[in-house]
């Protein structure tokens, strides 16, 4: 399993934190997939920001899900300027997008499988046309799109026995936050799969479909303003209302005027 103990971690409203650079996640990975033969669980790794944190504040189960993640790290900079007010001074954004890059890199070396579910059959279909022209050692073990409703237990049976049958080492999931880190965690004692994780949009931006954010404005913390001006109607309740209202809550932790397990209603 993930050695936890290794790598520092930082707690915000709760939630437990990694400091893991991304060579390192892709190393524990790599080892998690080489030992997939004598180890049967499924590792769970979780790459969100500040609206992950939120969410899991204000949900219990969601936090004892994410807490219970091999490993987190921040997709996001409100974290890492969060972590660094808290002493953890060399915490960096691990975008989901960059996550991914950096496994296809060592995946077109080695040939590790990869089967990709969630998001449009159209971002699908040009996330598949990328990596076999630029990863073409990586093997894309199979795709799905699931329809906007939920599945009948029968679907998710078949869905589950058509991953498995694929045989991938990494199973992607685009369903959004939190519904694909539910997901996963609801389905780890079926799927035969090392190495889960969810990672939001990011299967549009690694295809193209979807600009991402330059890394400048990134590092500087202003990828959500570039991404509300893009997408205003899907982030404006996430930017606007939790944005702050996450803020003043991390505000009094940090003052030692607010409880970690306090609860806020939605």
């Amino acid at each position: 399993m993930a050695n936890k103990k290794r790598y520092q971690t930082v707690k915000i409203l709760g939630s437990r934190i990694h400091r893991i650079p991304i060579p390192d996640v892709i190393s524990e990975m790599e080892r998690w997939i080489d030992a997939s033969t004598i180890d049967s669980k499924l590792y769970q790794i979780i790459v969100t920001g500040f609206h992950g944190i939120w969410e899991a504040y204000r949900n219990p189960s969601l936090k004892t899900i994410f807490n219970s993640a091999d490993i987190w790290i921040p997709d996001g900079i409100a974290p890492v300027f969060l972590a660094r007010l808290k002493g953890l001074r060399n915490m960096k954004r691990t975008p989901g997008a960059e996550l991914m890059q950096a496994f296809f890199k060592v995946a077109d070396k080695k040939g590790y499988r990869s089967f990709f579910y969630g998001d449009t059959e159209n971002t699908l279909t040009g996330l598949r046309k990328k990596l076999l022209n630029d990863y073409p050692g990586h093997k894309i073990a199979g795709t799905f799109s699931p329809p906007f409703r939920p599945l009948t237990e029968k679907e998710d049976g078949d869905v589950i026995r058509m991953i498995n049958d694929a045989r991938p080492d990494i199973l992607w999931v685009a369903l959004g936050l939190p519904k694909q880190e539910h997901w996963i965690y609801q389905r780890r004692h079926r799927l035969k799969v090392p190495v889960a994780i969810g990672v939001g949009a990011a299967f549009a931006f690694v295809s193209g479909i979807v600009k991402r954010v330059p890394e400048w404005i990134g590092d500087n913390g202003l990828e959500w303003l570039w991404r509300f001006i893009q997408e205003p109607g899907k982030l404006w309740r996430r930017d606007l209302i939790d944005g702050p209202r996450f803020l003043w809550h991390v505000f009094l932790e940090l003052a030692g005027l607010g409880e970690e397990d306090e609860r806020v209603r939605n």
